[in-house]
Formats: C-alpha cells, structure tokens, sequence
C-alpha cells in the first residue's frame, strides 16, 4: 500500500523590517528641521525646545545644537516628562517618572517646541500639552517630530515633520538613537515583527 507524499510544512515567515532612514538620513532629517524652525521663528526668538522623553530630549538637544551650528543661536532646551499626564497608566505597566527640567528662564511667554520622535495617535501630544499648562503659560506651543505615521486619533498636528511614513494599523515605526540605542534609525516593522 503507497502513503501519499508527506505534505510540506512551509518555513516560518519571517517578521518583515524595513529601515526608513539610515543614520545619515536621520542627521539630514534633523538638519531640515532645525532649519525650518528658524524660518518659520523669525531665527529662534523667544523659543524653547522642550524634548518629551525618551528619544524626544535628545532630539531637542540636537536641534538645539545644529540651529547653533547654523546660525550662532543659542536655543533654550528642557525635557517634559508626561508620565503623570498619560490617559493609559491604568492599562499599563507602573512607568517611572522622569524628571521634567525647564530651562533657567522657564516657558512663560515663550514659543514653546515640543520634540518628540514618532507622532501616532495624538495621545503622547496631548498629555504633554497638560503638563506644560501646569508648568506655566508659553506665548505658543508647536511641535516637532522626526517622524509622522498617521493614524490620529486627536485633532493634533506637527508643525515640523521630518519624514511622513504611511503605515497600516498593525505596523509599528521604531527610532533608535545614538544616545540611548548606540545607532541613528528608523525602522517599519510589519505586524507580528518585533523590535
């Protein structure tokens, strides 16, 4: 008696990453951004640069650092941390509060930038936008990200992007830094991938 041929099990599919910008891209990214927010600011008058942790407070370092390059222009930088502000601490793990540090002249009456690495849904923005109110009453707040993938869920906006990625639901947009990752990227990563 003949068996039919055993069926073939197919590999397993491999997680689908995509790498959006390399390490040059992302300093050419943040070079056109700084460039920008001295356009658009008159040359950076009045403004502050606040990062929203974690890979936020080092792009607003560098911004900072490159509208220096540029122009000679030194641009104010703190860091905002939302953790109290987020509308999902009951869903999610316990997060350590960071440290929010204003810069010595605080943000009344300034033009406020928020920097922040990936703009999704809007939430992250608008818990930042409750912290600043408690931390004082800027002239106008904008914001700057190195990446927006869409998908708001918050009538919110950047007002400086460096790259637009259209991305489905179900893929996430990873951003490594030098300073915290070892290595300038952005990454696609499809449903199922992990980072």
């Amino acid at each position: 008696m003949a068996y039919p041929p055993a069926a073939r099990s197919s590999p397993p599919r491999q997680p689908s990453v995509k790498v959006i910008l390399t390490s040059a891209d992302v300093q050419r990214v943040v070079d056109r951004i700084a460039h920008q927010i001295l356009e658009k600011t008159q040359g950076a008058a009045d403004t502050v640069l606040l990062g929203v942790p974690t890979r936020g407070a080092p792009l607003a370092r560098r911004l900072a650092a490159r509208i220096n390059a540029f122009e000679g222009i030194s641009v104010p930088v703190g860091v905002l941390d939302i953790t109290l502000y987020r509308d999902d601490l009951r869903r999610n793990a316990t997060r350590a509060v960071g440290p929010t540090q204003l810069p010595p002249g605080g943000i009344d009456g300034m033009r406020v930038i928020l920097v922040d690495d990936v703009l999704f849904s809007g939430r992250t923005v608008r818990a930042a936008l409750d912290a600043l109110g408690d931390l004082g009453r800027p002239a106008s707040v904008q914001l700057a990200v190195l990446v927006d993938r869409g998908h708001r869920q918050l009538p919110i906006r950047a007002d400086y992007v460096g790259k637009n990625i259209p991305t489905a639901l179900a893929e996430s947009v990873k951003v490594t830094l030098a300073e915290t990752d070892d290595v300038d990227e952005v990454r696609l990563y499809a449903e199922g991938a992990h980072s």
